[in-house]
């Protein structure tokens, strides 16, 4: 059976929250928590599936607790080859229509460029009303976009139907 880890850097707790719904579907998934529980690149070696979450801030960046291990894995360039990679994360579309949930696709940028497999979880941008997102790739985000300031009724039927299509691709 797979191994899975839940890597999260929450600053307002959205995307913690949906981490920790994850980690309920999941079986046996261990929740990392990138503030308190993340201690060194080595950590995601233990892993053979990745699910990464991040909110989305400014203009388009990585919640903060992501930033030193980003920086890291640029430097170190870690090999995640093997490695089967999904990414979540929240965002405002109304309040930051140009940038919504980008930090995804940035993230699956460097995750991919380390040579994880990395093409899960893609979910469709219909039902979302945005200006621009890197995250978007074709009709498609690269991951599972939450916003709970606007469409939070509809968080749990996402965060359900995505762990099915993840356990689905995956074969998990």
């Amino acid at each position: 059976m797979a191994k899975v880890g839940i890597f999260v850097g929450s600053s307002g707790g959205v995307t913690l929250g949906v981490a920790e719904k994850l980690q309920e579907l999941f079986d046996g998934a261990e929740l990392i928590n990138m503030e308190e529980d993340y201690d060194d690149l080595s950590q995601f070696d233990e892993f053979d599936v990745l699910l990464i979450g991040s909110s989305t801030w400014g203009q388009g960046d990585v919640q903060r607790d992501w930033v030193d291990p980003l920086y890291e894995m640029n430097n170190d360039e870690p090999d995640f080859s093997g490695k089967k990679v999904a990414f979540f994360g929240a965002g405002d579309q109304k309040s930051h229509p140009e940038e919504f949930v980008t930090a995804l696709g940035k993230m699956k940028d460097i995750f991919t460029k380390l040579g994880a497999d990395t093409e899960f979880g893609y979910t469709s941008v219909d039902g979302y009303s945005f200006k621009y997102s890197y995250a978007q790739k074709d009709s498609n985000f690269c991951g599972l976009a939450i916003d709970e300031i606007n469409q939070e009724e509809l968080t749990q039927e996402r965060v359900e139907n995505w762990v099915a299509q993840i356990k689905k691709e995956m074969g998990i």
